[in-house]
């Protein structure tokens, strides 16, 4: 059995902001320093053998953290990044969505083909990251992972294993610094625990961006 602890970095200025972050990139709040800290924590006596990490700054410091505690070097993997959003990246949500309209929607479907100038489409963006995963369930088999990554990353991933259209506009809760374990027995993958917050102290969620 592969088991995999799925971590997404802790909260940005830009989170905080509500602006689009996708390749480009955004510090992490004295919040979100505590919380990197916290998952950490959490972290320090888990079984890791391997611990690999977004190379988007935000995910590489919240990974720097984990390193810390544990031991683990950081296997850098850009196959984990954001979507990349392009000319919108800054942008807030409204904003994008006026001057590329349908490109970041909330309530109805959405065209997982539609890109914006310099971005990802949804179906590009679900292919490189469920790849990347596939190929770590491969690779590693039998062995203890956790990997260091984004809110959009662990929404591809939710959509894979539970079969969710990507056309589908489906609300998944998603914490910054949250704790998300994921196994594969060689033939699929099942979630264990999904968006866990108990090191934080509280029940923030996030929707997928």
């Amino acid at each position: 059995m592969t088991r995999v602890v799925v971590v997404r970095h802790g909260q940005t200025y830009w989170n905080v902001e509500a602006r689009i972050q996708g390749h480009g990139d955004s510090d992490l709040t004295e919040e979100g320093i505590a919380q990197a800290e916290a998952i950490a924590a959490r972290l320090a006596d888990e079984p890791c053998d391997l611990l690999i990490s977004s190379d988007l700054g935000r995910a590489h410091e919240t990974a720097r953290r984990v390193a810390a505690r544990n031991g683990r070097p950081i296997v850098l993997d850009p196959r984990l990044r954001e979507r990349a959003f392009g000319v919108g990246e800054g942008m807030g949500y409204a904003e994008l969505d006026r001057a590329y309209p349908g490109s970041f929607v909330r309530t109805g479907t959405v065209d997982a083909d539609l890109a914006v100038p310099g971005g990802e489409s949804r179906r590009q963006f679900h292919a490189r990251v469920c790849g990347a995963f596939e190929e770590f369930a491969a690779r590693h088999a039998g062995r203890n992972l956790v990997v260091v990554a984004h809110g959009g990353v662990l929404s591809s991933l939710y959509r894979h294993i539970n079969g969710i259209a990507l056309e589908s506009v489906h609300p998944i809760p998603i914490a910054n610094a949250s704790y998300n374990l994921l196994t594969h027995d060689g033939r699929r993958w099942s979630i264990e625990r999904w968006s866990d917050t108990a090191h934080l102290g509280g029940a923030e969620s996030f929707e997928e961006a």
